[in-house]
C-alpha cells in the first residue's frame, strides 16, 4: 500500500478523494515561482511523478546547491558564486561607465540587447517608502561609496519608466552629481509603466544608444 501512495498520490478515504500530504507540499512550493498558479503548479508536479522522476530528482538537486552557492558579487550586488562576479573580474571593460539596474534581469536583458561593454550596478529593487524599500536596502551607500573614488564618469540610470523607477532615477542622478559623476537617463522610447526586462531587444537598444543627460 506504501509503495502504491508513492506511485500514485491520491488515496479513497470513505468515497473522496484525499491528495497525499507531500505532494500538496510539492504543489505549494511550486507556486513560489512567478506566474505559477494553482493549476500550474499542480500540473507540473504530476509531470514530473509521472514522467520525468529522473529530471526532477536532478532539477532540485541542481536548486538546492544554487540556493547554496550563489551569493551576491561584492562589487555590483549581481549574483555571482565568487566574490567578484565575471563581467567585474573582466579586464576588457570600460569602468568609467557604471549602468544601475533594478534586477540581474534588467543588467541581462541589457547585456544581450547593446553593445555596453561597462559595469553594472543591482539595485535589487526601486525606492518605495509604501514598502519599506529605501535608499539602504537598496544598497545605495555601498554605490555612492563607489561614486566617490573617482572612477566613474558617467551613470547610466537604466530604471524602469513606473513611477517608483522615476522617483528612483531622480534619487541616482542627484547621488551622481554630489560625487561629479554625470547622470543619464535611458530615452523614453520605452513603454511608461513597463517592466524592463519585458522590454524587445530593438527597442531597448535603441532607448540605452539614445540615452540624455538626466534635467536638474
Amino acid at each position: 500500500m506504501t509503495g502504491q501512495c508513492a506511485v500514485f498520490p491520491h488515496t479513497a478515504i470513505e468515497g473522496a478523494i484525499v491528495t497525499a500530504p507531500l505532494l500538496d507540499q510539492l504543489i505549494s512550493a511550486l507556486r513560489i515561482l512567478p506566474g505559477v498558479g494553482p493549476k500550474s503548479a499542480q500540473r507540473m508536479a504530476y509531470h514530473v511523478l509521472e514522467r520525468d522522476r529522473e529530471r526532477g530528482a536532478e532539477l532540485a538537486r541542481v536548486l538546492a546547491e544554487a540556493v547554496e552557492v550563489i551569493g551576491r558579487c561584492d562589487s555590483c550586488r549581481d549574483f555571482s558564486q565568487d566574490a567578484l562576479c565575471p563581467l567585474c573580474r573582466a579586464p576588457g571593460r570600460e569602468r568609467g561607465q557604471l549602468c544601475v539596474v533594478e534586477s540581474p534581469a534588467d543588467r541581462l536583458a541589457i547585456e544581450q540587447a547593446t553593445g555596453f561593454r561597462g559595469l553594472y550596478y543591482v539595485l535589487l529593487g526601486r525606492l518605495s517608502p509604501l514598502d519599506g524599500i529605501g535608499p539602504v536596502e537598496l544598497g545605495l551607500e555601498l554605490l555612492g561609496q563607489r561614486l566617490a573614488q573617482g572612477e566613474v564618469g558617467e551613470l547610466i540610470i537604466a530604471t524602469s519608466a513606473t513611477v517608483e523607477g522615476e522617483a528612483t532615477a531622480h534619487y541616482l542622478a542627484q547621488l551622481a552629481r554630489r560625487h561629479g559623476v554625470r547622470p543619464s537617463r535611458l530615452a523614453q522610447g520605452l513603454p511608461l509603466g513597463g517592466e524592463l526586462e519585458y522590454v524587445d531587444r530593438g527597442t531597448l537598444s535603441h532607448a540605452f544608444g539614445s540615452r540624455a543627460e538626466v534635467p536638474r
